[in-house]
């Protein structure tokens, strides 16, 4: 593509935030704007989203993107050649074919009101809780979408009607945005890509297909599926009345995949997002991995509709992020997120306090859905500091838990220098004081890169890569990457670091079988 101006726009949809930023040709953002939605929790261990406040809190954040870009002198309205899209993976909606309208609120990720029909599988199926590893990488859990779906089927009679009447249509949220940017009911495309399709359950990882005896089993019929397509092609193109119609949709991925090419992560490097949780993926190339050490096997990314599929080992830490939000929300210790890291280096240690978020379970590599939150080793001379400082070190520990079954899994991950370099993104990562804890607790180096929005960056790589903005090589130069990013490197004594951990793996053993207690 000629030198004019060329802009791409990612649309970047969380947990909490919904974002839009618009990048140039040399991936330098140009103009963004973010705004938070409601999270509705209408029993304990429930968490719900507005589909229809989704939406507009898209329309706003495009609008206001744009507006901010075309102030600032770029002529965004004629140089933007895609849109990108990456969202938060697994949360559920069912929705009318015919009136566009949601059948339920969007049921998220970390939602646990499956759990009952969770155990009832893993009585009823051959092999429990492993019983769809073989076809989806994936273990019986509430984290994934076809539990919510059957959730709804037994739940809602409006979402069992509309089944029935073949009015509904599923999807997770790259599925609801796709259709309705794309025309709704006027003809929008029911379309998911295959990094969004491996985290429900229901597609096949090698065929990338949906697996008709998972959906026999299950009695999900396909007729509501959205079509699996790559994570970079051309998808449709944005109707009449969003803020920027005509251009093409020409990347999905779910948030971690995204983060994956936005770090650029080829085969045997690792990176990990710190968000509401954490999530550690482990590029495998063309393989697919299988875990014995409490993993998900899943799809990395696949760059086009003839490109072959790079697999992962993904490691998924429920409440990151999030712990530091319940500190502000909930116990009130601190007014603003940023306050955290000022209120932790009051003190040099935890003084033996430990805490481990287990507010909803426990994902990765534990998988225990009746664990709940402790904090242990209190004593009188513990304070607000001292407790802030563990709710730190509790994100830091959960990643390493997490890489130490990657090393079991694939053998030690080392890069050409023979060292391990974790490459980190999300919000939190602006913690100087959690950085540090993360590279003493891991022993290695930890690497962010200048622009820790890398969610984003890697939805519009893969649309500008659609489209010829980009190339391949371009998106994978990654030492390039490396030159402008902060490397933080451990200086925590060996017996130290080993003493810690033992004293977490006794803390995270208190968690277990505790769900009943809130009752």
């Amino acid at each position: 593509m000629s030198s004019e101006e060329a802009f791409i726009g990612s649309i970047d949809q969380g947990t909490t935030s919904t974002r839009f930023i618009i990048y140039d040709r040399n991936s330098r953002a140009i103009g963004s704007h973010q705004v938070e939605f409601t999270q509705f929790c209408p029993e304990a261990g429930w968490v719900e989203h507005d589909p229809m406040e989704i939406l507009e809190s898209v329309r706003v954040c495009i609008a206001k993107a744009l507006d901010k870009a075309t102030v600032d002198g770029h002529n965004v309205d004629k140089g933007l050649k895609a849109i990108g899209l990456t969202n938060q993976r697994e949360t559920t909606l069912v929705w009318s074919k015919s009136t566009g309208r949601p059948l339920y609120n969007a049921i998220v990720w970390m939602d646990a009101r499956t759990s009952s029909i969770c155990r009832r599988l893993e009585k009823d199926l051959p092999g429990g809780r492993t019983h769809f590893v073989e076809s989806c990488g994936l273990p019986i859990s509430t984290y994934f979408s076809a539990l919510k779906l059957l959730w709804l089927l037994e739940n809602v009679d409006q979402v069992r009607d509309a089944v029935k009447a073949g009015d509904a249509l599923f999807g997770t949220v790259d599925t609801w945005l796709i259709w309705n940017l794309t025309g709704g009911v006027e003809g929008g495309v029911h379309v998911t890509d295959v990094s969004n399709a491996s985290r429900t359950m229901l597609m096949n990882l090698k065929t990338l297909e949906w697996d008709t005896s998972t959906l026999e089993t299950l009695g999900i019929p396909i007729e509501i599926l959205p079509k699996i397509v790559s994570n970079s092609e051309v998808i449709g193109d944005i109707a009449k009345g969003w803020p920027i119609t005509g251009v093409p949709i020409a990347g999905c991925l779910g948030d971690q995949h995204a983060a994956m090419v936005g770090q650029a992560c080829r085969k045997g490097q690792a990176k990990s997002t710190y968000g509401t949780g954490a999530f550690i993926l482990l590029n495998t190339g063309e393989e697919v991995i299988k875990s014995s050490h409490g993993l998900l096997s899943t799809v990395a990314f696949k760059l086009g509709p003839a490109a072959p599929a790079n697999y992962a080992l993904e490691g998924s830490i429920a409440i990151a992020g999030a712990a530091v939000q319940w500190l502000r929300d909930s116990l009130g210790i601190i007014r603003s997120a940023s306050e955290v890291e000022e209120l932790a280096l009051q003190v040099e240690s935890t003084g033996g306090v430990y805490f481990v978020p287990a507010f909803n379970g426990l994902f990765a590599p534990w998988w225990r859905d009746d664990a709940r939150g402790v904090c242990i080793g209190i004593t009188r001379f513990t304070n607000r500091a001292h407790i802030a400082r563990a709710v730190l070190e509790s994100m830091c520990f959960q990643v390493k838990d997490v890489l130490d079954s990657m090393h079991k899994d694939s053998g030690e991950v080392k890069n050409e220098e023979g060292e391990f370099l974790l490459r980190v993104d999300g919000g939190a990562t602006v913690n100087n004081l959690l950085m540090q804890i993360q590279a003493d607790l891991l022993g290695s180096p930890v690497v962010r890169p200048a622009d820790i929005e890398t969610t984003a960056l890697g939805a519009a790589y893969a649309a500008g890569l659609a489209v010829g903005v980009w190339t391949e090589e371009q998106i994978f130069s990654s030492g390039e990457k490396i030159k402008n990013a902060t490397i933080f490197k451990p200086v925590l004594a060996e017996e130290v670091r080993q003493k810690k951990v033992e004293s977490w793996c006794k803390a995270v053993s208190r968690t277990f079988d505790l769900a009943d207690l809130s009752h």
